[in-house]
């Protein structure tokens, strides 16, 4: 006798530009009309691939991963990587709707970036980490121009923004070696000098992502050159010739990763691969500087859009799943969790696009007076802080789903796996914190982003909203008075990571409130201004670390006992989104 059994119905996506009402919101805001009506058909096709045909074959490929064969049958070497379908399949989507080549056309001016993240927030998620090497061919792009290089630029460009997959190349960024990860001044590789001009590169390359690629960026040490950062110098290599074998690279194995399992990273010996410096001879790093600063945001990006997957994830289950004789969705504490996490991913949707913003300005000569050194300040600030939100939200939403979370066939797995890399890639929040340290050093207004937020929160009339924005810009002033003020270096040190959360949190507050305040007007819409409040309820206040005597104790010992945490605040937001 055959009895009913239950089955419980899976969270579906739909067309995710449709539903997701911050980001197109977000954009009626900022983008003339006529640029938004001008991208929207793209911003439609994109949320239909992401939620259906590229996501149906991400659940579908869970098991599969990039394979590595070193030798052939006959004992010939020749290190040949097999990518994923969802992998193969992305390089043909990626050039056709240009998400990188969307950032160098000129007919959207300062929009233009704002085009290609928006395409690329939706893609992402959907990528098995595609954007990736997206992100560093978009980096090698920016700096292949900032060099001035005009034979690379000439041989290189035109196939690094190209729409064509049949000509589009990709591009790796090879600085990371056994002795170094962010400290790269003691690198081993070396370049020869040869006859031509060119050089010769012999070392190890410790953990190279997309090495697929068709290019690369490699630091490298000059023979002769002094020891340190200073005597490292950028080459440019094409790692295939026109046969399509590897040139002197041989990949020593694939690493064996916690998450973003689908994109292929290894170990390189570089045995005489031919390159040629993209900018003299020294200073490397200094001329990677604009790749890092690319590949920063689109971590930011990347980060909002897999907050922004598991929330619609989520959601979509708490209808479906009966628990207590009613949806999870009709359970106010599940509500209130939706909610905290809802708001926390519309506040940094907010605060990486403005990044995007102001990159788009540099980027086509409409910059404001102080974009330059405020976009220094602002991107490790807003790269460590989605990439640690991204991390949170995500580990919430594992637990929204009870055991199912746990099980790796429902796919929730793979999202906490993959954006661990997040605070990890292109610098941790301590590194970054400390590079925020040296942008406000090096800034002659030591008050530069605080004025810029204040400019932003003086036109905001709702009281609420404008009450958040007050109470956000004084944590700012104040956290910033402190560290302009501090004479002790090692507890300017000791801070710096409070300093950039602080800020990080409080400018997010004040943009959250700033877009909250126009919907309210512009589109007659609370669900904004419901998600900045919840938002909002976090504390902004800055208080500098312990004394720097106390650190050895509090990092190397168990941590002190934890006061029980006070009631949380129950309300609910019970709008749908």
């Amino acid at each position: 006798m055959e009895f009913p059994h239950f089955i419980q119905a899976p969270p579906v996506l739909g067309n995710q530009y449709a539903e997701d009402r911050p980001l197109r919101s977000l954009l009626r805001r900022i983008l003339p009309p006529e640029v938004l009506s001008a991208i929207e058909g793209e911003l439609w096709e994109m949320g239909d691939l992401a939620g259906g045909e590229l996501y149906a074959m991400q659940l579908e490929d869970r098991l599969r991963e990039p394979t590595l064969t070193q030798w052939s049958a006959w004992g010939e070497r020749i290190d040949r990587i097999e990518v994923t379908p969802l992998w193969k399949r992305c390089a043909e989507i990626a050039p056709r709707y240009g998400l990188v080549a969307a950032a160098y056309e000129a007919r959207f001016g300062e929009w233009a970036r704002l085009h290609q993240f928006a395409l690329n927030y939706l893609f992402g998620p959907s990528s098995d980490v595609y954007t990736c090497p997206l992100a560093m061919t978009d980096g090698a792009a920016r700096t292949l121009i900032a060099s001035q290089n005009q034979a690379l630029i000439e041989r290189a460009l035109p196939r690094l923004t190209s729409r064509d997959p049949r000509r589009f190349w990709t591009s790796g960024q090879w600085m990371t070696e056994r002795i170094g990860g962010s400290d790269v001044s003691q690198l081993e590789t070396v370049a020869i000098p040869q006859s031509d001009g060119s050089y010769k590169l012999y070392g190890k390359k410790w953990f190279c992502s997309a090495i697929t690629s068709d290019i690369a960026l490699v630091l490298a040490r000059p023979q002769g050159n002094p020891q340190g950062s200073k005597g490292l110098a950028l080459f440019y290599i094409e790692t295939r010739d026109a046969n399509g074998k590897l040139r002197a690279i041989e990949i020593d194995r694939l690493k064996d990763k916690l998450g973003t399992r689908k994109l292929p990273t290894a170990e390189l010996s570089l045995k005489g691969v031919p390159a040629i410096p993209v900018r003299g001879t020294s200073d490397g790093v200094r001329v990677i500087a604009p790749m890092l600063n690319i590949t920063r945001t689109w971590n930011a990006v990347m980060s909002v859009a897999f907050m922004r997957r598991g929330i619609v994830l989520a959601r979509d289950y708490a209808r479906k799943r009966v628990a207590f004789s009613s949806p999870l969705s009709q359970k106010p504490l599940h509500l209130q969790t939706l909610a905290e996490i809802s708001a926390q991913t519309e506040a940094m949707l907010h605060l990486a696009f403005e990044s995007v913003a102001i990159l788009g300005r540099l980027e086509n000569g409409s910059a404001q007076v102080n974009d330059e050194p405020l976009f220094r300040m602002l991107t490790p600030i807003v790269k460590l802080l989605t990439a640690k939100s991204a991390l949170s939200a995500i580990t919430e939403v594992l637990e929204c789903f009870g055991g199912a979370g746990y099980i790796e066939d429902t796919g929730i797995p793979g999202l906490l796996r993959d954006v661990q890399v997040l605070p990890l890639w292109e610098g941790t929040t301590n590194v970054l914190s400390l590079d925020l340290i040296r942008a406000l050093r090096s800034s002659e207004d030591h008050l530069l982003l605080w004025r810029y937020a204040d400019s932003i929160a003086r036109h905001i009339q709702d009281a609420e909203l404008a009450a958040l924005a007050k109470s956000a810009l004084r944590a700012m002033e104040n956290a910033l008075a402190w560290a302009h003020a501090q004479g002790n270096a090692s507890l300017l040190e000791a801070s710096a990571r409070r300093l950039a959360m602080t800020l990080g949190r409080s400018f997010a507050m004040v943009l959250f409130a700033r877009h909250a305040d126009w919907s309210l007007t512009h589109e007659k819409d609370p669900r904004s201004k419901a998600n900045a409040l919840i938002f909002g309820e976090s504390s902004f206040d800055f208080a500098p670390s312990a004394s720097g005597s106390l650190l050895p104790l509090a990092a190397l010992d168990g941590p002190p006992e934890q006061a029980l945490p006070a009631d949380a605040h129950s309300a609910a937001n019970n709008s749908k989104e």
